[in-house]
């Protein structure tokens, strides 16, 4: 069973920093596209990042270009979001998801982890 954990979240001021992690099991990342999602208190859920399993290439979203950076360690079957800078706006529920198929929809998702930006 496909199973996806996230952890890294906390509290932190302005301009510090956080790295989630996204640990995979029952699959491995060679062959998935992960992203991560965030969602604040009354607004939609935003894409932030994502690498994709073809080539590896990365893409963000432009509220956390410079400032954020995803990575992956095959051999811990983990998926990383660095996050830097970081500003109250960045305040949300973070996730992660896998799919296997460029072009369809996220069908494995994780719970969570809560990032709170305040001084």
């Amino acid at each position: 069973q496909m199973q996806l954990v996230e952890s890294g979240g906390g509290l932190v001021q302005p301009g510090g920093s956080l790295r989630l992690s996204c640990s995979a099991s029952g699959f491995t990342l060679d062959f998935y596209t992960i992203a991560w999602f965030r969602q604040a208190p009354g607004k939609e859920r935003e894409g932030v990042s994502c690498i994709r399993s073809t080539d590896g290439s990365t893409y963000y979203t432009d509220s956390v270009k410079g400032r954020f950076t995803i990575s992956r360690d095959f051999a811990k079957n983990t998926v990383y979001l660095d996050l830097k800078s970081l500003k109250p706006e960045d305040t949300a529920l973070y996730s992660c998801a896998a799919k296997k198929t460029p072009g369809a929809a996220y069908d494995s998702w994780g719970q969570g982890t809560q990032v709170t930006v305040s001084s």
